[in-house]
């Protein structure tokens, strides 16, 4: 990087820079950050500074950008919003006191998965570093860790291959550590995550151990929920933590004893199943407007609302953990009146848990901790809400247990004034009556300025200038000012200090000893003050553990009363959960799109789906609701394994393993697939993964391509799905061909979404009921889309010609099992039409075997029945 003979500040520089290559060094310089070399002219680019440039002992001026110390925090932010790594260099002692260069150290590095500032997180989300380690190429397991540093949670998780990508859309992770040299298993779901490549060895199941029994305190990893054959987890979480404690060098108290989740627990969501049910961010990008998150977040604490996120994400595949949920629900919304005092109680709670990260990691400040300590002061009015209504299960288990560090809460309330500053120093953080040598400071300071008012009194009287005033500066302290008309009336033992254009400045020998002493008085207030905080931040700190525990039950208790409340408001109704294969929704409704119609307004329907009638075709007009009809099963389905009432009149759900779903057409430019590419990509994914547990949702299978392809892609998937599959299964179709299949495979059902033809217009009712679609009504549907009334005339002229052309041609039907019938829509001709009697005659003549009087007479039968059909 540098050849030219260099100062030992630019030295310290490159020692410090060469540990941290892979990031934009803030190197602290006074009251600013600067930056050299390639990381100036990077922040110059990016955060639009001024690039100058300076000659530091050196044959060439180095580049250079600098941000002030106060302003940092921006600039640390938008480097990091856009993928950049930023080390932050600190003087670690008083430059006064310095022999040589002041010494310096990076006291931690901000990236996008490692960040604490709030204005890098979001309150409702958590924001997830990932490591993930894969095994071998013929082995499909496949292990991620994942951690929030400023939460201090770390969970790891045990999958397979197939599992990682809807595992990561779940987490949504910030920044992927991957092992270096295995790109090709780069996961697909990234969500533009920063990725992070580090070294085989780090991975490393036996180093892992030992620096996991360290940070956790233990001598075993057996006790912290490991298994014999959890290598990959534990080499995961170990180059995880590794990692993280590079990014920050003083230590990582606040990550917790890990949570480990196997498969089965929860149902895992795919990419295109959470974008299609838009359950937590809208397709139209609003962010969650229009989504499942939507509709059911009414937390009162960030904990909570972001535990409401994770639940959404991932469903319960466990009856009897539905069912805990759901009872607790169930109690809650039964008893509105405690209910709503629980609410309230919970609203004025903080975000206890980020906040006791930060205070455990050393960064709170005096306002947050006193946040921290109203937040648990809150917690008894929510015991004793729920004390009416926790009469059993998971409520009384969570009364059982109660804690909410009252004694630490007195101590945080006691000890800080009740609006502390962000800053110690500002204004005071410390109450009156905590410290005897604080408050003995503060007399001496307090009583050296009203000193100081004495002094301008006895100065004015014994000079006899009235208008003498006694002020301070920061370059000379307490002063005595005279104007010019008055300086001949100034004593001799004044001792002139500064001239103005008013007059002049003055100081006395009694007025220097009470700055002396009102001066250092401040300083050593804030001293005080320091240490005191600091050891409250300590004490806090070392509760992290037990902070953590009452964070979460205070998430739950908010999450469980959301539920409870939406319950009550949307007249939601508690599903049966069973481990049968039924399916049974009454009067089902979509929960997000009835909330944007007028009450009432929103037509339900019910749906039955069981093993000798486990799939439905669903024919009818565009515009009718079928992809409604879809997504609100889905989400019916999902709401009930969340531990949420559902949207209808009654539910019985069979718990599912999985739900697909694949609704609608996008393309995928960047991957370079087409819409249709996309399609086949998505229900491959289906027929290779779901089983016969699984609830499958489709909607337009082959529409990207030609008519015949795309029809014979459905049909075949259809009879994968029913045949080989045995899966839930909803197919919302145009190709009414598919109808056919109801007379060959037993299991499946046709139903159509209603309408009703008012002379020219049409009415759609958005009812289901059996039987196919007669019809697909798409020119009268683009007659109200509003185009022009010639497109539409030749329009229907050019459907009664293809249809006129398709009556005379014919078509071959396509191969099904034995015994398939050849049915079809009466109304709306078919792409499989049956020949015709007049060419089957056709086909079976021999014209060889014919004698020409033989041909003559059949030619003029033939001709004869043709102009009878004419």
């Amino acid at each position: 990087m540098m050849s030219a003979p260099q100062t030992p500040l630019m030295q310290q520089y490159r020692e410090i820079k060469g540990r941290h290559q892979h990031a934009i060094l803030f190197f602290r310089m006074g009251e600013f950050y600067e930056m050299f070399y390639d990381d100036a002219e990077t922040a110059s680019r990016v955060l639009g500074l001024t690039l100058t440039s300076r000659n530091n002992g050196g044959a060439a001026e180095v580049p250079l950008a600098g941000v002030p110390v106060k302003a940092a925090n921006d600039y640390v932010r938008r480097l990091v919003q856009q993928g950049f790594r930023v080390a932050i260099c600190e003087q670690v002692e008083d430059p006064r006191l310095a022999k040589g260069v002041v010494r310096r150290e990076v006291i931690e590095t901000v990236t996008p998965g490692a960040a604490f500032a709030d204005d890098l997180l979001e309150s409702a989300r958590n924001n997830f570093i990932c490591a993930v380690h894969a095994g071998t190429a013929s082995d499909d397991r496949v292990a991620l860790a994942a951690a929030d540093v400023s939460t201090g949670e770390l969970r790891l998780f045990a999958a397979t291959v197939g599992d990682l990508d809807p595992l990561l859309a779940r987490l949504a992770p910030r920044e992927i550590l991957l092992m270096a040299g295995a790109p090709e298993r780069l996961p697909a779901s990234r969500n533009d995550a920063l990725i992070t490549e580090r070294e085989a060895w780090e991975f490393d199941a036996a180093l892992a151990r030992d620096d996991l029994a360290r940070h956790f305190g233990v001598l075993s990893l057996d006790g912290l929920g490991f298994g014999s054959e959890d290598g990959l987890i534990i080499g995961a979480a170990g180059a995880l933590l590794r990692y993280l404690r590079e990014l920050q060098p003083n230590g990582l108290p606040q990550i917790g004893r890990p949570l480990i989740e196997r498969g089965g627990v929860v149902m895992p969501l795919d990419e295109m199943t959470r974008r299609n049910l838009e359950l937590v961010e809208s397709l139209r990008g609003n962010g969650s407007e229009g989504t499942l998150l939507s509709v059911l977040d009414r937390t009162g604490t960030p904990m909570g609302a972001r535990l409401l996120r994770q639940w959404i994400l991932a469903p319960l595949a466990d009856r009897t953990a539905i069912d805990t949920r759901l009872d607790a629900v169930a109690t809650l919304a039964a008893e509105p009146l405690g209910r709503q005092a629980m609410r309230g109680a919970i609203d004025g709670v903080r975000d206890i848990e980020r906040l006791a990260a930060k205070a455990a990691s050393g960064r709170s400040t005096p306002r947050e901790l006193r946040a921290l300590g109203d937040s648990l002061a809150a917690l008894p009015a929510v015991a004793d809400a729920l004390h009416r209504v926790a009469s059993r299960g998971r409520l009384a288990e969570v009364l059982a247990g109660w804690d909410d560090a009252a004694e630490l809460s007195s101590r945080i309330c006691a000890t800080l004034v009740e609006r502390p500053p962000i800053v110690v120093g500002e204004e005071p953080s410390i109450a009156p009556g905590v410290d005897v040598a604080l408050d003995e400071l503060r007399a001496l300071r307090d009583g050296g300025k009203d000193a100081i008012a004495r002094i301008q009194s006895e100065e004015r009287t014994r000079t006899g200038i009235p208008s003498l005033k006694v002020g301070f500066n920061k370059v000379f302290g307490y002063y005595i000012e005279v104007t010019t008309p008055n300086l001949a009336q100034v004593p001799p033992d004044y001792q002139r200090r500064q001239t103005i254009s008013s007059g002049e400045r003055f100081v006395t020998t009694a007025l220097k000893e009470y700055e002396e002493r009102v001066l250092s008085a401040a300083e050593r207030i804030e001293t005080r003050e320091r240490e005191l905080v600091d050891s409250l931040r300590r004490s806090a700190g070392c509760e992290i553990a037990r902070l953590q525990r009452i964070a979460r039950v205070v998430a739950e208790l908010d999450v469980l009363g959301t539920l409870a409340e939406v319950a009550g408001r949307e007249g939601y109704v508690r599903p049966e959960i069973t481990d049968d294969f039924a399916l049974e929704i009454t009067g089902g409704r979509h929960p997000v799109v009835e909330r944007m119609m007028p009450r009432d307004k929103f037509i339900p329907n019910d749906l039955h789906l069981q093993h000798d009638a486990r799939m439905i075709i669903l024919t009818g007009p565009n515009m009718a609701g079928k992809s409604t009809v879809l997504r609100q099963v889905g989400l019916i389905v999902l709401m009930a394994q969340i531990g949420s009432f559902v949207p209808a009149s009654g539910a019985r759900i069979g718990v599912v393993d999985r739900i697909f779903t694949r609704v609608g057409a996008s393309d995928n430019l960047v991957r370079g697939q087409s819409t249709f590419m996309v399609e086949m990509s998505e229900t491959s994914a289906i027929l290779h993964t779901a089983t016969a547990r699984s609830l499958v949702l489709l909607d337009e299978i082959g529409r990207g391509t030609a008519t015949y392809d795309g029809v014979s892609i459905a049909w075949a998937v259809t009879e994968h799905l029913h045949e080989r599959v045995g899966c839930k299964t909803v197919f919302a179709t145009h190709y009414h061909e598919l109808t056919q299949l109801s007379e060959e495979l037993p299991a499946l059902r046709n139903y159509n979404v209603s309408v009703r033809e008012v002379g020219d217009q049409i009415l759609f009712l958005h009812r289901l009921q059996p039987g196919g679609a007669d019809r697909s009504y798409g020119i009268e549907v683009g007659r109200l889309a509003g185009l022009p009334q010639t497109v539409i005339a030749r329009a229907r002229e050019m459907l009664a010609l293809l249809e006129g052309e398709q009556l005379a041609r014919g078509a071959a039907t396509p191969p099904v099992s034995s015994g398939a019938s050849a049915h079809r829509p009466a109304d709306q001709l078919g792409l499989f039409a049956p020949p015709h009697p007049l060419v089957e005659r056709l086909a079976s003549i021999d014209p060889n075997s014919m004698t020409p009087l033989d041909a003559l007479a059949l030619l003029a039968t033939l001709a004869e029945q043709a102009k009878r059909l004419s």
